[in-house]
C-alpha cells in the first residue's frame, strides 16, 4: 500500500468481464484472482494504461496470454506459495476417499449409526497401493513426498522425465496410458490446456485398475463429468476425491453430490491463511520488480 494507490474491491465480489473493465480504467497495472477471466475480448477492451496483469493464482488458463502478449500486456502468477497447501488437500482427497470419509459424516450428521457389522463402512488401505501422479511439478512432487511416508509406490507421467534427484525413485512412465495401468490411485496436477482437457474420459477410465481412485486437485475441466460419474456408480472407479470441478461453483454435474463414493471440497486446496498471504506477496513482488524496470520472477508473457 505504501508504493500504491490501490484501488481495492472492498465487497470481494466478481466483477465479471465488464465491471472488471470498469475498475482497469487509469490502472498502471491489475492484480486479479482467478475468479476475473482474461478472455481475448477482455484485452481488446483492456485500458491502454494497463501495463501488466498479476495473477493472484498459481494456474493461468483463465488468462488469454497470447491475446495479451499482443497486446503488449505482461503477465504474472504466483506458482510457488500454494504447493505445500494443495499437497495437503491432496492427501486428505485420497485418504478420504479411500476410508470413505464423505459418507461417515453424513451418516454421523444425519442421525449416527447403530448397527456394527464385520463390513461396516470397510474402505481401502493405502499402504503399499501405487499411486500414479500425473503431472510432477511442484505440487506433484510434494504429494510424493506425503505419499511415501504413508507407504505408497509412486508412479508418474510428465512431458519428460525428472533428473534423478528430483524422481526419488518414483517410477517413470513414458506414455500417460502406461501410467492408468499401473495406479491404483490416480492424482491429477496437470495444468489445464487443449491436450490435457476432458484427459479422464471413458477410454483413460477402462485402463485403470478395477476399482482404482481418483484424487483431482488440478482442474475441473480435466475430467469427462459424465465418464466419471457413471463409473462411480457402476463400481468401475472405487471412489473419487475431488476439490476442482467443471462448472463452479454453482453449474457442477449433480451426480457428484448424490453418489456415496466421493468425498468433495469447494476448492480450498490454497486456503490457508498462510498460503493464500504468500500468493499476495508473490504477486507483489512481480508488481515490484515490473513497475522497477526489471523481469519479474513469474512472467508468463
Amino acid at each position: 500500500m505504501e508504493s500504491y494507490d490501490a484501488w481495492l474491491n472492498p465487497s470481494d465480489r466478481v466483477y465479471g468481464p465488464k465491471g472488471l473493465l470498469v475498475a482497469a480504467e487509469g490502472a498502471d497495472g491489475m492484480l486479479i484472482a482467478g475468479t476475473e477471466k482474461m478472455t481475448r475480448k477482455a484485452f481488446a477492451g483492456l485500458p491502454g494504461s494497463v501495463k501488466i496483469v498479476a495473477c493472484f493464482t498459481a494456474g493461468f488458463d483463465h488468462v488469454d496470454l497470447e491475446a495479451a502478449k499482443e497486446r503488449g500486456v505482461v503477465v504474472t502468477h504466483a506458482p510457488d506459495a500454494l504447493t505445500d497447501a494443495v499437497a495437503d488437500i491432496a492427501m486428505l482427497l485420497l485418504i478420504g476417499a479411500a476410508r470413505r470419509a464423505g459418507e461417515g459424516e453424513s451418516l454421523m450428521r444425519a442421525a449416527g449409526w447403530d448397527n456394527i457389522h464385520l463390513l461396516f463402512m470397510t474402505g481401502t488401505e493405502i499402504k503399499g497401493k501405487r499411486l500414479g501422479i500425473l503431472g510432477m511439478g511442484r505440487i506433484g512432487r510434494a504429494v510424493a513426498v506425503r505419499a511415501r511416508a504413508f507407504g505408497m509406490e509412486i508412479h508418474y507421467h510428465n512431458r519428460s522425465r525428472l533428473a534423478a534427484n528430483l524422481e526419488s525413485n518414483a517410477v517413470w512412465h513414458e506414455t500417460a496410458e502406461s501410467l492408468l495401468e499401473n495406479s491404483d490411485f490416480l492424482s491429477l496436477h496437470c495444468p489445464s490446456n487443449d491436450e490435457s482437457r476432458n484427459f479422464l474420459n471413458a477410454e483413460a477410465i477402462a485402463l485403470l485398475p478395477q476399482g482404482a481412485i481418483v484424487v483431482n486437485t488440478a482442474r475441473g475441466d480435466v475430467v469427462d463429468d459424465e465418464a466419471l460419474t457413471s463409473a462411480l456408480e457402476s463400481g468401475r472407479i472405487g471412489a473419487a476425491g475431488l476439490d476442482v470441478y467443471r462448472g463452479e461453483p454453482n453449474n457442477i454435474h449433480p451426480a457428484y453430490a448424490q453418489l456415496k463414493n466421493t468425498f468433495l471440497l469447494p476448492h480450498i486446496g490454497s486456503a490457508t491463511v498462510e498460503t493464500r498471504s504468500g500468493m499476495g506477496l508473490q504477486a507483489l513482488d512481480n508488481l515490484d520488480a515490473f513497475f522497477a524496470g526489471k523481469e519479474p520472477p513469474n512472467r508468463l508473457a
